[in-house]
């Protein structure tokens, strides 16, 4: 009885493991298949597994770590049949593969967030972005009353969902039902890995570091939750988290947004002209100053051998999923900022001179 178990659950996991082989492989090959499948299939999910798991107040997918680990431990020692272990390890893996390429692995090969834009993404100025840079500053210094402030956890999805409800107005495809984000018990565990955010796959959960600096929580919060909407590129996302920052209600949400913004931007300066960002810096008040550097310290007490890690893994990660400059991508949301700018911010009036 129990080798025939053992058996059923080799071959259940065989088989979702090649189910998620052959889709993955169908989104890499077959023009159209993901896009199809983001649009009418995904939403499903989102809806189904969103809704279920959004009950729970806590972040199922932190508690299904630690119960995963624990039930590991436990049949480990109580079951010493090495079949039995494989065989159900198989099952595991099966599933997990199955469930990450239902719920994320296909949306990476969808049509680009991009491809919706009525404006150009390429080809800008080092003064576009130094104009741009200054813009940032003018604004985020009009929030400066927001640095340091937090809110509550419910406070912060609700907001987000609203935020992110209110850029599919303008965006059809970010239209529709959206989970409440929440935050981890132990925020550690991202800390760590120098993340401020996840997304879950296994349960269409958006996640958050609430252990950072405030100005980042609105941001990341808009950037996992466009995640939901099968735009998976960083890159995407991130300029979508500033979209939707920008559609909120919450002085805190357009702060981040400001301050997001300048900070990609801003390295973005540095690198093609210091002296202008040093000047340009110098324009941010002191209390997003303080902010800044706040942030600065935050992560690095985290700097080590497992960031490192982390890092390099999600650099693999993303480069396998068709994202040719792996974390890099975090930076070329500039350019999605950069034709937002130029198409809907006026330059008159817009930016001080000096």
């Amino acid at each position: 009885m129990e080798k025939k178990r053992d058996f059923r659950c080799l071959v259940s996991g065989a088989v979702f493991l090649a189910a998620a082989l052959a889709l993955l492989a169908a989104a890499r090959k077959i023009p159209g298949f993901a896009d199809w499948y983001t649009v009418h299939v995904y939403p499903l999910w989102v809806n189904l597994l969103g809704r279920l798991f959004g009950i729970l107040p806590f972040s199922a997918a932190e508690i299904g770590i630690y119960l995963l680990l624990l039930a590991a431990a436990v049949y480990g020692v109580r079951r010493r049949s090495l079949p039995g272990i494989f065989s159900r390890a198989v099952l595991l893996a099966g599933a997990l593969l199955l469930s990450y390429s239902l719920n994320c692995g296909i949306n990476y090969y969808c049509v680009p967030f991009s491809s919706y834009l009525p404006y150009e993404t390429e080809g800008h100025t080092e003064e576009e972005l130094e104009r741009f840079c200054r813009y940032l500053v003018q604004q985020a210094n009009a929030y400066a009353d927001c640095a340091g402030q937090s809110m509550s956890g419910e406070e912060y999805g609700e907001a987000g969902v609203a935020a992110m409800t209110a850029l599919g107005e303008e965006y059809p495809r970010l239209s529709g039902y959206y989970p409440r984000p929440k935050y981890l018990t132990v925020p550690w565990i991202l800390s760590v890995q120098q993340l401020a955010g996840i997304y879950s796959p296994f349960t269409v959960e958006a996640n958050y570091n609430n252990a950072m600096v405030s100005y980042n929580i609105p941001h990341t919060i808009c950037h996992e939750l466009s995640h939901l909407k099968g735009f998976m590129r960083e890159d995407e996302a991130n300029f979508i988290g500033f979209l939707a920052c920008l559609k909120s209600d919450e002085r805190q949400f357009l702060y981040s947004a400001y301050v997001m913004g300048w900070v990609y931007a801003g390295n973005a300066l540095a690198a093609a002209d210091p002296e202008s960002y040093v000047e340009i810096r110098g324009l941010l008040k002191a209390e997003i100053l303080t902010d800044l550097e706040a942030n600065n310290r935050f992560w690095d007490q985290y700097e080590g051998k497992v960031a490192d890690a982390a890092e390099a893994v999600n650099d693999t990660y993303l480069k396998a999923n068709s994202q040719e400059h792996g974390v890099e991508s975090y930076g070329m949301a500039v350019d999605l900022m950069l034709g937002w700018f130029e198409e809907t911010v006026p330059c008159e009036g817009a930016v001080p001179s000096d």
